[in-house]
């Protein structure tokens, strides 16, 4: 016989026993309130795993009255949708049928456009979930037919009350109870960073791995010291990425550094170097431009020492970008300079500015005062266009001044 996982064996069947989304299911939820009125919209729910998606969807069924049907992408195929469907048709649901359809993100373009049809006659009620940023994986058409919810990390003082319940059933379970104080309970869902699934499969693993007690060290043997909802093939990946690139463009050394030591902590070393040299070029730029000479230092550094040791340069180079002055003036001007391009302008290169005139009209700026001289560079029909704006800092507003008065007309 097999043993009901204690993860499933807690889960919640009410919404006042759920743990973390009080914004959805609190007393003011607003999808609590959704329910309680009898209306139930197709939805998305999008978070990290183990934060109550699944246990949701249960419970809106539950309180619907619905028949639910459950499948998940990674394994499901159109046939098991058209089950569904037939299945609808019948007298098993003639209350309704709601589908909860997991990891939506693996169902391609063909097989989430098979159930339009369906939600949008009112013959399925679907409430779809998955761990990525739906705009990117959802089709347009089920997601304009959708209600959206994000499901968030759930904190370690929010997990528990339910952590708490978990060890008192193994207890009530077991002929040798054991003690496990909130510390500890406590210590373990900091661990698990938001998974509730994590925390509670940890709670267990812990409980038959322990002897009179579950204790800190009992746990650090059994989990990674840091853990955390990280795929480098998935939005986490990228949001951890974005976040830190922000956070260097916000000036936040602290929220920058944190940033990194997730992605490195994480082992993904090659992506944080990558995105590091592009900011300090794309954001610090102009306003410094040694900083991309130090990210390229620091990065050459890093991917020589491996981890853990690449955490040195690469700290002092996320807190030294994330204090310098700021500047895209540089990219800005790209753009610009892409944009009209683009339109179809500068198209003619200037002649003297031409390789087979043999410098022919083209005027030699080193040989002139303060290597410069007045002549053409944009095409004629760009004459006059600025892209670069410089930005008010010390060394573009230097730049700035210096050739303002180099290029000031003479009397």
């Amino acid at each position: 016989m097999l043993r009901q996982p204690l993860a499933d064996a807690i889960r919640p069947i009410r919404f006042e026993d759920m743990v973390g989304q009080a914004h959805l299911f609190g007393e003011k939820g607003i999808l609590r309130k959704m329910v309680m009125s009898g209306c139930i919209t197709n939805m998305v729910f999008f978070g990290p795993p183990g934060t109550g998606k699944t246990t949701a969807a249960r419970i809106i069924a539950e309180m619907s009255g619905m028949t639910i049907h459950r499948l998940n992408a990674t394994s499901a195929s159109l046939s098991d949708i058209k089950d569904v469907i037939s299945s609808s048709k019948g007298i098993f649901g003639s209350n309704g049928t709601l589908l909860y359809l997991d990891e939506i993100q693996y169902f391609n373009k063909k097989q989430q456009q098979s159930l339009l049809e369906f939600i949008e006659n009112g013959q399925i009620t679907l409430i779809a979930s998955t761990t990525e940023n739906p705009y990117m994986y959802v089709y347009n058409a089920i997601l304009s037919r959708s209600s959206i919810y994000e499901f968030k990390s759930v904190s370690a003082d929010d997990m528990l009350p339910l952590l708490r319940r978990a060890f008192s059933l193994l207890n009530n379970g077991s002929d040798s109870p054991k003690e496990c104080d909130d510390e500890v309970l406590h210590y373990i869902a900091s661990g698990a960073l938001g998974d509730v699934r994590r925390a509670v499969c940890l709670v267990e693993a812990a409980y038959y791995s322990s002897d009179d007690s579950l204790t800190k060290d009992v746990i650090n043997t059994l989990a990674p010291k840091i853990v955390g909802n990280f795929d480098k093939s998935g939005t986490v990946h990228y949001d951890l990425l974005s976040a830190l690139q922000k956070s260097v463009r916000g000036s936040d050394p602290d929220a920058a550094v944190f940033y990194l030591a997730r992605l490195l902590e994480g082992g993904d070393l090659i992506s944080a170097c990558r995105r590091l040299q592009q900011m300090a070029s794309e954001d610090i730029g102009l306003a410094w431009p040694m900083a991309a000479i130090l990210a390229d230092a620091c990065v050459n550094s890093a991917l020589r020492l491996g981890m853990p040791e690449a955490s040195a340069p690469l700290s002092n180079l996320v807190i030294a970008l994330a204090t310098a002055p700021k500047s895209n003036s540089a990219m800005e001007a790209y753009f610009a300079a892409k944009a009209a391009y683009e339109s179809g302008k500068g198209a003619d290169i200037p002649p003297h500015l031409r390789e087979v005139t043999r410098f022919d009209g083209y005027k030699f700026p080193h040989a002139y005062e303060n290597h410069w001289v007045d002549q053409q560079y944009l095409p004629s029909d760009l004459i006059g266009t600025s892209f670069y704006k410089p930005c008010d800092n010390k060394t573009e507003m230097a730049a700035k001044a210096y050739w303002e008065a180099v290029k000031k007309p003479k009397n």
